[in-house]
């Protein structure tokens, strides 16, 4: 008798320990879930647009690639453009260049389109929001 009161004790203890719920505590950050929209990477950067047509100038610009060389950031402004994307490329004071796919005036708007990229194209999840410097 006392085997199966303590067996079932036991296993009492276990299944109301088990529906604990979880505690949260202050010393660690929470974090988004991978993909999630919540965490976008913003650089502040000089930038002018390479092309001199392109009179347009933006406080803010969404970047989905970058650059050492003009070659290839052309080559790849290319191919964004077959997915449909319009592309301005942009060079910074360090000399790398910039693929925008999107300047706007407004923050909260490029935050938009950032989380629009992401949800639409899991490729470009890692696009990224660049503040031009005054």
């Amino acid at each position: 008798m006392k085997i199966k009161t303590f067996s079932f004790l036991f296993v009492l203890v276990l299944l109301v320990g088990s529906c604990k719920t979880a505690k949260k505590t202050t010393d660690t950050p929470t974090l988004p879930e991978i993909g999630s929209n919540t965490e976008i990477t913003v650089r502040t950067e000089s930038v002018k647009p390479i092309d001199p047509s392109e009179k347009a100038i933006y406080g803010y610009y969404v970047i989905i690639g970058s650059f050492r060389n003009i070659a290839g950031a052309r080559q790849y402004s290319t191919e964004m453009a077959d997915k449909g994307f319009t592309t301005v490329i942009l060079e910074n004071e360090s000399g790398l260049y910039r693929i925008s796919v999107g300047g706007y005036d407004e923050e909260n708007v490029a935050r938009s389109r950032i989380a629009g990229i992401r949800a639409a194209y899991e490729d470009h999840s890692d696009v990224w929001l660049l503040v031009r410097k005054k």
